[in-house]
């Protein structure tokens, strides 16, 4: 070729040069980049569609019994799908390595500022948190925690009468008033709203003696005991220790509910604190702390019972009996009996860890005892010595799946157990020999039903009822099989009264459902209050006494003439 021929065939192709120019900034943009789509390949899709499937299979399974492992196992397989998208967008996708690294750097960025910004101040007793700004101060730090003390005398909770609602689930403990019928028409006569207003923190339920209502509740650093005027919501008397238990899961605040006992109100804080004090003037008569007695360091109690001790005390003659645990590597005790005067301890019985029952009286035949709800097992107890008469097996763990529900001990010697997170309900049968020995046999166990986690069965006519996971239900006593079951409130509470339920939901609504194993049938409702209510309630007469961890409220219910 002559050097005119080259000359000429390069200017023949004057754009020869040019062409290689995008090939090289090709191959710089394929080495900046991995070789790889912008949509999700088919593997991608197949495990979106896995999760999906699977997340399904546990809302409609309802996987573990129990609607907030339903919750958890969401979150958790969700997590999984989400994982898979960043897996191929940040290592196999075809975008840029700019591109993936601005929408990694973006995703964690919005992610930290929400925390950042917000905090879990909650949950419901289905795991949804709930969340409220790190700046704002929990409603409890604004309360006043002085009160217009009232002159003692003024406050007379000696007279006693059977309206009074002097203890945790009413007068026999147990969930029941069978002395009164409630009008099921709350249309053309609906509740009268006495007083409503702020009150404290805490899952403390009121108990009403004689017109003064007591509860405990948590302002700012300060852990109360209060008493009220039940006619005006007027805050008559405050008892303050400085405490404050917090917990993400368990809330703010004491847990138990207070006893109230021949002039005398007895208490126990979420930390161990356990008072009496003078119901006219709230003057303490005498405290103990359990943790301090037996040694249990407060944050090893914190891990055991971890969601702080909620036992309200029982009054048996002249006693008050409370569990007690015991630290991780020590002795556990059961129960513990006091003095109810002067606060001498009397006896120390079992060997298991608390659970976040309380204690309770009953009979089998004609001779009295205690029944405790422990962390793993039930035990029947000598009211004089504390003697273990009695026990069966009932599985739990005060840090995970909890024992919540009381135990209910019939005359017949029937003992019927119910619990939450998929354990369900059992009847035992106690009989007892000429030796003076007691047998346990258990009549039957049924895992479906009674699923009663921050709740307790009632027993009404040969049935029992309950919130069964958030669901009113209904099944016979003899056999646990199930009449019926409807009515979604949530994790609230109920009470008995005479032929009807009165349900608190979970979400501050009072439902009234008829007392009947036919059929499910709510007969009227009102919204009570408003927020998470764990609260149990107190009917004083006609007065229903209504809290949660923000406010209080009463109401006069419309009953039959």
């Amino acid at each position: 070729m002559t050097t005119e021929q080259d000359s000429g065939s390069q200017h023949s192709n004057p754009y020869q040069q040019k062409v290689s120019e995008p090939v090289v900034a090709a191959d710089a943009n394929a080495a900046a980049s991995p070789s790889g789509r912008l949509t999700p390949p088919i593997w991608v899709w197949v495990v979106l569609m896995f999760v999906a499937g699977m997340i399904a299979l546990v809302r409609v399974r309802d996987v573990g019994g129990d609607h907030a492992v339903a919750n958890i196992l969401t979150l958790i397989l969700s997590f999984m799908g989400c994982c898979a998208l960043s897996l191929w967008f940040l290592f196999f996708s075809g975008y840029t390595r700019m591109f993936r690294l601005c929408g990694l750097v973006g995703v964690i960025s919005i992610i930290a500022l929400f925390f950042a910004v917000f905090k879990i101040e909650h949950v419901s007793g289905e795991m949804v948190p709930k969340f409220r700004a790190r700046w704002a101060p929990p409603p409890d730090s604004l309360l006043d925690t002085s009160a217009e003390i009232a002159a003692s005398d003024e406050i007379d909770v000696m007279t006693t009468s059977d309206q009074d609602f002097p203890q945790f689930l009413g007068p026999r403990r147990n969930g029941t008033i069978p002395n009164l019928q409630l009008a099921r028409d709350w249309d053309s006569n609906p509740p009268q709203q006495l007083w409503r207003q702020a009150i404290g923190a805490g899952w403390s339920g009121f108990v009403a003696v004689n017109g003064y209502a007591f509860t405990m509740e948590q302002r700012g650093d300060e852990e109360l005991v209060t008493c009220y005027e039940i006619a005006s919501g007027k805050l008559l008397w405050v008892h303050s220790e400085a405490n404050r238990h917090e917990t993400v899961l368990g809330g703010i605040g004491p847990r138990s509910t207070p006893t109230v006992h021949d002039g005398k109100v007895y208490t126990l804080g979420p930390s161990g604190s356990l008072l009496c004090l003078e119901g006219a003037s709230g003057d303490l008569v005498w405290a103990d702390n359990l943790l301090t007695r037996y040694n249990v360091p407060p944050g090893e109690d914190g891990w055991a019972i971890a969601w702080g001790r909620s036992n309200s005390p029982l009054i048996v003659d002249d006693l008050v009996v409370i569990p007690v645990g015991g630290p991780k590597a020590g002795t556990h005790i059961s129960l513990a009996a006091f003095d109810r005067l002067t606060g001498k301890l009397v006896w120390e019985a079992g060997d298991r860890q608390v659970s976040y029952a309380s204690p309770s009286l009953a009979m089998l035949g004609d001779r009295r005892m205690i029944v405790s709800v422990n962390e793993d097992n039930v035990s029947g107890h000598d009211i004089a010595t504390g003697k273990v008469l009695w026990q069966v097996d009932w599985p739990g763990n005060s840090a995970a799946n909890a024992s919540t529900s009381q135990a209910s001990l019939l005359s017949d010697g029937r003992l019927l157990l119910s619990k939450g997170y998929g354990a369900g309900a059992a009847l035992w049968k106690l009989s007892a020999s000429d030796d003076g020995t007691i047998a346990a046999e258990k009549l039957w166990a049924n895992s479906a039903v009674l699923k009663t986690k921050f709740t307790n069965h009632v027993i009404g006519d040969g049935y029992v009822y309950g919130l069964s996971d958030g669901i009113v239900e209904c099944i016979r006593l003899e056999d646990g099989e199930r009449q019926w079951k409807k009515g979604r409130y949530g994790h609230g509470q109920i009470l008995l009264v005479g032929s009807t339920l009165l349900v608190q939901a979970e979400t501050g609504e009072i439902v009234l459902v008829g007392a009947t194993p036919d059929k499910f049938e709510e007969l009227a409702s009102f919204p009570a209050i408003d927020g998470k209510t764990w609260n149990n309630l107190c009917l004083y007469g006609d007065l229903l006494l209504v809290r949660n961890a923000a406010e209080a409220a009463c109401y006069r219910l419309p009953t039959e003439n």
